[in-house]
C-alpha cells in the first residue's frame, strides 16, 4: 500500500511539474528589441518611435498577445553611431534573447547593422533609415524595411521638381550616405524626366556634418550659387537649426524653389510651429491626415489621446513594424526566427498609411507615398500639408532588377 501511495505521489508530482512547465512556457513573452536614436539632437525621433511601438504593443497585448503570448519590449540607444548600433543589437540578441530587432534611424547605422543580421540569424525590420543599399546591393534574408526608402522618396521629389520653374538645382544635406544618396537619386530621376535640367557640380553642393549647429556658411554657399532650386535632405535637429537660420538669412525669399525631403516630420513641425515657412514642398513617409481609413483614424485618435500630439512617420514606422511582426507570427503560428523571416517575406497588411506589401525579392515595402505644401491652419498647433500630392507605391518603387539585390 505504501508502495502504491509513493508511486501515486511521484506521478502526481511529475504531472504537476509538467503542467507547470507547460504553463510557464506558454506564458514566456515574445521579446522585441528596439534600436533608435534616444539621445542628442535627434532624440525626439527615437521618442516618437518608442511611443508608436508601445501603442502597438499595448493594443496587441490587450487583444491576447501574439499566439497567446504577451510582448515584452527592450529599447536601446544607437546614438546614431554604427559601432554603437552593432553593439546594442548584439546585446539585444545575446543577452535579452529578442525574437526580432526593430528600428534604426540613421542610414549609416543601417548599412553597418544589416550585414550582421545574417550572423545573428535574427529578423531586422527597419522603420526609418532610408538607404536603398540594405534592400539593394547589400540585401539579405534577415533584413526587411516597412517604410519608404530613398529611391521611392526621391522619385516623388523629382516628379514635383519637374513641375517647378527651377532649371538649375543644388542641395544641402547631411555629410553621410543619406545626404549623398538623396542627391544622387534626385539627379538621376529628375534627369529622366527633364534631360535638359541643370545641376551644380558635386564640388559646389553643401554637405554638413551631423554635428553641425551653425549652417550659415552652407546657406551662404547655396545662396551664392547659380541654382534656382534647392533639395534639402537635412533632418531632425539639423533641419530645425537650418530652417531657423535660413529664415533669418532670407533663404526663403521666393527667389528659389525649395524641397525639404523630410520636412513633414511632426517632430520638426512641433518644434518650429509657425517658424516653418508656408508654401514649401515637404516629404514624409506617413502623414497623420493623409487618409480617412478606419485604421488611420483609430491610430491617430489613440496616439493623440495617449501622448497629446499627432503621430509622426517615425511613430507610424515603429507601430507598423510591431503589427507586421505580429501578422507574420500569426501567419507562421510561431515566433521561431526562421519562420518569422519566411512569413515576413511577401507579407501584405493594411496599416494606417494604407496597404503595405513587403516585396519578397528584396524585402522592401511597397507603400504609397505623399508630399505636400506647408500651410497654416488656425485650429492646428503645427503646419499642415495643403495641397497634398499622393503617389502610388508601385509607381515610385524601382524594379528589383534595378536595386542590385540578389537575395540568398
Amino acid at each position: 500500500m505504501k508502495k502504491v501511495s509513493s508511486i501515486f505521489l511521484m506521478l502526481s508530482f511529475l504531472v504537476f511539474s509538467f503542467g507547470a512547465s507547460s504553463v510557464m512556457a506558454a506564458e514566456a513573452p515574445v521579446k522585441l528589441g528596439f534600436v533608435y536614436i534616444m539621445s542628442g539632437p535627434f532624440a525626439t525621433y527615437g521618442q516618437f518611435a518608442k511611443h508608436g511601438a508601445e501603442l502597438a504593443i499595448d493594443e496587441i497585448n490587450k487583444g491576447g498577445g501574439i499566439n497567446g503570448k504577451k510582448i515584452e519590449a527592450f529599447f536601446e540607444d544607437s546614438a546614431g553611431k554604427p559601432d554603437v548600433g552593432i553593439r546594442v543589437i548584439r546585446k539585444l540578441v545575446y543577452e535579452n534573447g529578442v525574437d526580432a530587432v526593430i528600428g534604426l534611424d540613421s542610414s549609416g547605422v543601417a548599412s553597418a547593422v544589416a550585414p550582421i543580421m545574417k550572423e545573428l540569424k535574427t529578423p531586422l525590420i527597419i522603420t526609418h533609415a532610408a538607404t536603398p543599399d540594405v534592400t539593394g546591393k547589400n540585401c539579405n534574408r534577415y533584413t526587411f524595411r516597412i517604410s519608404l526608402n530613398e529611391n521611392q522618396n526621391m522619385k516623388m521629389a523629382a516628379a514635383i521638381a519637374a513641375d517647378m520653374k527651377a532649371r538649375i538645382w543644388t542641395t544641402i544635406g547631411p555629410d553621410y550616405s543619406f545626404g549623398h544618396q538623396s542627391w544622387e537619386y534626385f539627379e538621376k530621376y529628375l534627369r529622366e524626366k527633364k534631360p535638359d535640367m541643370g545641376f551644380v557640380p558635386v564640388s559646389d553642393v553643401a554637405f554638413a556634418p551631423m554635428k553641425t549647429t551653425d549652417f550659415s556658411a552652407y546657406i551662404t554657399k547655396v545662396m551664392s550659387s547659380k541654382a534656382d532650386g534647392v533639395l534639402v535632405s537635412l533632418w531632425g535637429g539639423n533641419l530645425i537649426d537650418f530652417v531657423r537660420q535660413a529664415s533669418d538669412m532670407g533663404f526663403f525669399d521666393g527667389k528659389r524653389e525649395v524641397l525639404l525631403t523630410l520636412g513633414a516630420a511632426t517632430e520638426v513641425l512641433y518644434t518650429l510651429k509657425d517658424k516653418m515657412p508656408e508654401g514649401l514642398w515637404v516629404g514624409t513617409r506617413y502623414w497623420f491626415d493623409g487618409n480617412d481609413s478606419p485604421e488611420n483614424k483609430s491610430f491617430v485618435q489613440a496616439y493623440k489621446a495617449k501622448y497629446d500630439v499627432y503621430p509622426s512617420y517615425n511613430a507610424h514606422g515603429a507601430y507598423a513594424a510591431v503589427k507586421a511582426f505580429a501578422a507574420a507570427a500569426s501567419k507562421a503560428k510561431s515566433t521561431d526566427k526562421e519562420k518569422i523571416v519566411d512569413s515576413l517575406s511577401g507579407l501584405s497588411l493594411t496599416l494606417p498609411v494604407g496597404k503595405v506589401t513587403i516585396r519578397p525579392e528584396d524585402h522592401q515595402a511597397i507603400t504609397d507615398g505623399m508630399w505636400g505644401k506647408t500651410a497654416s491652419d488656425p485650429v492646428m498647433p503645427i503646419r499642415i500639408l495643403k495641397p497634398v500630392r499622393n503617389f502610388v507605391g508601385a509607381d515610385i518603387t524601382p524594379a528589383v532588377s534595378e536595386t542590385g539585390c540578389k537575395m540568398e
